[in-house]
């Protein structure tokens, strides 16, 4: 297993000069307020912060569908077994489990995700204010660049959130993630050796996939520690990058 990369601090300071980051589950998750209300009539919990750990309990579970399933992509594979383990890590008992993912079915879309992590968004100022070189790689829809503007987290330029140099949408640019073309435009705005370039994302498959596909190093944020024996090295917050770009 590898170690979380904040064991690690004495020996791998200054590794990266640019940091890219996924945006959903680093930086937006889904709706509590509303999968909470779809989960409660199932027995699930309307806790927040319940809800938002549910979230990586669902990518953890999809990873391994995905990889049980040989896919390529978490994109290329039903979200089924994301929506049961998130209804499961809710509380949901387990013969209500279907029945409650078929109904957080119903309101899921790409504009579920808006859910600001402020821990992360936090984070993200620190880096910045470190002068590091900071860019946005997702697999979205069309409107990651927009929920981030609408919510205070970050966009290209001068705004509310924090200012970082690229925004990258796979709808927009015609390809996703783990293909490497998506991180592209990025890595030349970045304007830095690949090896110099970590990727941070939630996903095994597809976002440590993704940046070895392309060169860079990934970081796995995995903060409540369901990728245990991922091959890779994690992070539980974006805080713990501040030793890795200082």
């Amino acid at each position: 297993m590898v170690e979380l990369a904040s064991s690690a601090a004495n020996n791998l300071t200054k590794r990266f000069d640019a940091l890219l980051f996924d945006a959903g589950g680093v930086f937006v998750v889904p709706d509590p307020l509303t999968t909470g209300m779809v989960l409660e009539p199932f027995g699930g919990t309307t806790n927040l912060g319940s809800l938002v750990r549910c979230h990586y309990a669902g990518m953890a579970a999809i990873d391994e569908a995905t990889a049980a399933q040989s896919a390529s992509s978490i994109e290329r594979i039903s979200w089924s077994s994301y929506r049961q383990a998130y209804a499961r890590e809710a509380g949901v008992p387990e013969k209500k489990v279907v029945e409650a993912a078929e109904a957080l079915l119903k309101v899921f879309s790409a504009f579920l995700w808006r859910f600001p992590l402020h821990e992360s968004v936090a984070g993200l100022w620190r880096l910045h204010m470190l002068g590091v070189r900071i860019g946005i790689v997702s697999n979205a829809s069309g409107q990651i660049e927009q929920t981030l503007a609408n919510e205070n987290v970050c966009q290209v330029g001068d705004g509310a959130g924090v200012p970082v140099l690229i925004v990258t949408d796979s709808h927009v640019v015609g390809v996703a993630k783990p293909e490497p073309q998506i991180f592209d435009d990025a890595i030349r705005v970045m304007n830095v050796p690949r090896e110099r370039i970590a990727y941070i994302g939630d996903s095994y498959i597809n976002d440590v996939g993704g940046a070895r596909n392309a060169g860079l190093n990934p970081l796995l944020l995995d903060p409540y520690k369901f990728h245990l024996n991922a091959d890779c090295e994690r992070i539980e917050s974006l805080h713990d990058l501040v030793q890795f770009v200082s």
